[in-house]
């Protein structure tokens, strides 16, 4: 089985990288990629995304081919997707992030900046948080609810169709942290940076 990490100069990914490949030992072929012609036959995708929203849609602009790649899998082949942090974000149709952004638009919804009730809570929201998971999905297979993630961000996806929510965190408000609509997941922790429970996050993605 291919799983392949797409590399699109979104930031440093190694801890992504060296997640997966802990996690899929020698069972499991992890690619790090932009190359179009792998992404097509890969088994399962993960999108990463750190930095702003416009800066990774711009990342995915860059690659000629990338974004319709990206659709072919996701939505026509409808194979396992998962985005991490901003690679969940921009699932959305929109964000607000330095500048008005068109995002990939699979799950329809905008990103926007967190309500930090002026000033209380800090941004970006940094470090473990607890998760409410508000619905079963086998990618929370054998984690309890309301253990602890890492969150590193400042924007929060807001889905219109509340039934894609796995998950929310509460930090000055209540944020999704979590979604799923038939294929694609995201998350907007990083399971990468989440200890034991962020592994099996992606143990059972992997596993999907």
């Amino acid at each position: 089985m291919n799983v392949t990490i797409v590399d699109y100069n979104s930031g440093n990914i190694s801890s992504v990288i060296n997640s997966f490949k802990e996690v899929a030992k020698d069972k499991v072929n992890i690619e790090v990629t932009a190359d179009l012609a792998k992404i097509k036959i890969s088994d399962k995708v993960v999108l990463p995304g750190q930095g702003s929203f416009k800066s990774c849609i711009d990342g995915l602009n860059s690659i000629s081919g990338l974004i319709d790649t990206l659709n072919e899998f996701a939505l026509e082949s409808k194979k396992p997707l998962l985005g991490i942090c901003v690679g969940l974000q921009m699932f959305a149709d929109i964000g607000y992030e330095e500048t008005e952004t068109k995002g990939l638009g699979w799950i329809s919804g905008k990103v926007s900046k967190m309500d930090n009730q002026n000033g209380k809570f800090k941004l970006p929201h940094i470090g473990w948080n607890e998760i409410n998971i508000t619905k079963n999905s086998s990618i929370f297979k054998g984690i309890e609810n309301n253990s602890h993630m890492y969150f590193v961000h400042s924007y929060e996806f807001v889905p219109k169709d509340k039934s894609v929510i796995l998950a929310t965190t509460d930090y000055s408000s209540i944020v999704i942290c979590a979604v799923e609509k038939e294929n694609i997941f995201g998350t907007q922790f990083h399971p990468e940076k989440s200890d034991k429970i962020g592994l099996k996050v992606i143990d059972n993605f992997i596993k999907l």
